[in-house]
């Protein structure tokens, strides 16, 4: 393991050499490693904990170049996709993560973590500034999701770039989340807004408004 991880710093600090080696993995304008790269490198490269599976009917666009680690007990269901080639992949212990979800890395899940159906969870932005070149042929921006333990996270919900959901948040069906969520919230809508928190002191989950009444906020 020590060989390989060498030989892949040794890539990423050459860029004649990184050019060919993507080459060789991927072809030219696709984002899905070539056969002999699922069957034969990832393997050895990439890290699935005991009882984890990922059912057939998914498409698993990961590169031996990033890292994809997912921890035990955990589930990728049918139909959906996951991308490292921008950045890792991280899914921790005991996970769900429902039918036709999209995550493309930099992206971090932690343990006991639920994730409906038809999820994007994108650390990846596309360049637009300049527009005498189209958006597709512009530099692409990456910044890290950390989804931490025990976060469920509804249904059709986009979770954008560099954004961090705290434990035990619920992001409710629909939601576009584009600011960070406080540990033990609930927020929904497009933009995501908080709407309940849990309170220690009460130890029940509270309103936003009858938290504000309560700590005397106007």
């Amino acid at each position: 393991m020590k060989t390989i991880d060498a030989f892949i710093k040794r890539i990423k600090s050459d860029p004649v050499l990184k050019k060919i080696i993507h080459r060789l993995l991927i072809p030219k304008n696709q984002a899905r490693p070539r056969f002999w790269v699922k069957w034969l490198i990832n393997p050895l490269v990439h890290k699935k904990g005991s009882g984890s599976i990922i059912r057939p009917i998914t498409r698993m666009d990961v590169v031996p170049f990033n890292p994809f680690v997912m921890g035990k007990n955990s589930t990728i269901e049918d139909f959906s996709t996951v991308n490292n080639g921008m950045g890792p992949v991280v899914i921790g212990d005991h996970v769900r993560v429902g039918m036709s979800n999209v995550i493309i890395g930099p992206v971090s899940i932690g343990n006991y973590v639920i994730l409906a159906q038809n999820i994007v969870v994108s650390g990846l932005n596309h360049g637009y500034e300049d527009i005498s070149t189209p958006i597709c042929l512009q530099k692409c921006s990456v910044a890290d999701i950390i989804i931490e333990d025990e976060v469920w996270i509804g249904a059709n919900s986009v979770i954008t770039a560099g954004i961090k959901i705290g434990k035990h948040s619920v992001v409710a069906g629909g939601s576009v989340v584009t600011k960070d969520v406080p540990p033990y919230s609930i927020v929904a809508g497009n933009p995501a807004k908080i709407i309940k928190q849990y309170d220690f002191g009460t130890q029940k989950w509270e309103r936003v408004k009858e938290l504000v009444k309560q700590n005397g906020v106007n």
